[in-house]
C-alpha cells in the first residue's frame, strides 16, 4: 500500500495519476474532504487531517511507502505515526533552500524535517525543488482583471520546475529500487524569469498582460499582509534578492532519475491557461 498526502494538491494529484497509470498498488489518498475527491478509479480515498493526528492512524494502516510533503502538520508527529504504523519507506518534499540559502529559517526548519526523517529508522528518500511553476497562480486573480502583474527581481531567472516533475521523481523512488538514502536536488530544464513567465501567459491567452517591475520594499509590504515579515523576506531572497550560483543552477535531476525530459514552463501554462482567462 502507497499513502499519497495532500493527494489533491499540485504535486499529489499528479502523482496519483502517474502511480495509477503505471500499474502500482494499492494506493490511498489522503484528503479534508473524501467526497469532493476525484482520485483515478481504484484509488482509495481517506480522510484524514495533519492536525488531529487520530485521524491520520485509519489512514495510516497497512501502509508500507509514503509520500510527505513536509511542514503541514507536526512532522514529528507524522513521521513517528508512520513508524509506528509499519511504514517502511518514505518520500519526503524538502526545498532546494536547504542547500542554496540554509541560514533561512524555512530552510533550516525543513532541514529539521530532514533530521527527523533520517533518524526515524524508515527508509527515506529526500526531494529538494527549487520555485514551482505554479507559483505563477499567484498573479492569475490580477491577469484575469486586465490588471498589471507586479513582481520584483523581473529578469533574475530562476530553473522553475514543473510540478508533475517532482511527483515523476517520486512515482520513481516509490515504485523502484535504488532510490532510499538518496537525497535530490530538482529543477526545471532552463531559466525562466519571471518578465519571460508572464510573456508566455500572455502567448498563451492570445492577448497582452501588463507588466510592472516594482521594488522590493513595495512586494515586501504587499507579501507580509499574508505571510508575515520575516517568511516574505525569505520568499524575497530566494526570488532574486540573494541569489547564488547553486539557486541558479540547472540540474539534470528529473531526467536521470525518470528517463524523460523535464517539463518547461511553457507547458506548465498551456495546461493552467484557463486559470488566468
Amino acid at each position: 500500500m502507497i499513502l499519497v498526502t495532500g493527494a489533491t494538491g499540485n504535486i499529489g494529484s499528479a502523482l496519483l495519476q502517474e502511480l495509477h497509470v503505471c500499474g502500482a498498488g494499492p494506493l490511498r489518498g489522503l484528503t479534508r474532504d473524501a467526497a469532493r475527491a476525484s482520485f483515478p478509479k481504484g484509488v482509495e480515498a481517506v480522510e484524514g487531517d495533519f492536525a488531529d493526528m487520530a485521524s491520520l492512524e485509519p489512514a495510516l494502516e497497512g501502509v508500507r511507502s509514503l509520500f510527505l510533503v513536509s511542514r503541514m502538520g507536526s512532522d514529528a508527529d507524522i513521521l513517528g505515526a508512520a513508524r509506528q504504523a509499519g511504514v517502511e519507506h518514505v518520500v519526503l518534499v524538502s526545498s532546494i533552500t536547504v542547500q542554496t540559502h540554509p541560514h533561512l529559517g524555512p530552510a533550516d526548519e525543513n532541514l529539521a524535517v530532514e533530521r527527523l526523517l533520517k533518524g526515524s529508522g524508515m527508509a527515506w528518500t529526500i526531494l529538494r525543488p527549487t520555485q514551482f511553476a505554479s507559483n505563477a497562480l499567484w498573479w492569475a486573480a490580477s491577469i484575469r482583471e486586465h490588471q498589471p502583474v507586479r513582481v520584483p527581481y523581473a529578469d533574475i531567472g530562476l530553473p522553475t520546475i514543473h510540478p508533475a516533475d517532482i511527483a515523476s521523481v517520486a512515482r520513481v523512488a516509490l515504485t523502484k529500487s535504488g532510490h532510499q538514502g538518496r537525497t535530490y536536488a530538482l529543477t526545471g530544464p532552463e531559466r525562466v524569469t519571471a518578465r519571460q513567465q508572464v510573456a508566455a501567459i500572455a502567448v498563451a491567452l492570445e492577448r497582452e498582460v501588463p507588466f510592472a517591475e516594482i521594488s522590493r520594499e513595495e512586494a515586501h509590504r504587499d507579501m507580509a499582509v499574508f505571510l508575515g515579515d520575516e517568511a516574505a523576506d525569505a520568499v524575497l531572497d530566494v526570488t532574486g534578492g540573494d541569489v547564488n550560483d547553486e539557486l541558479l543552477k540547472v540540474r539534470d535531476t528529473v531526467s536521470r532519475v525518470t528517463d524523460s525530459p523535464a517539463r518547461r514552463f511553457r507547458q506548465w501554462v498551456s495546461e493552467n491557461t484557463a486559470a488566468f482567462r
